[in-house]
């Protein structure tokens, strides 16, 4: 019988400036240009999920 694994995104983990800078970090660590290129994308696709856009309105509106 085949295993069954759910979907996930990290994206939806990168809910923070702080979370996406530690994911890149760790990213840049690796010195792999693919995997650098991934997490960029990664990253972008977090910044556009409306749950972060709401945060970083939040975040932006404070004086």
């Amino acid at each position: 019988m085949a295993d069954k694994f759910a979907q996930y995104d990290p994206a939806e983990d990168l809910t923070s400036e702080e979370a996406i800078a530690v994911f890149m970090t760790e990213a840049f660590e690796t010195a792999d240009a693919g995997y650098i290129a991934h997490a960029l994308g990664v990253v972008t696709r977090a910044r556009k999920l409306p749950a972060h856009t709401d945060q970083q309105a939040k975040a932006a509106a404070k004086p």
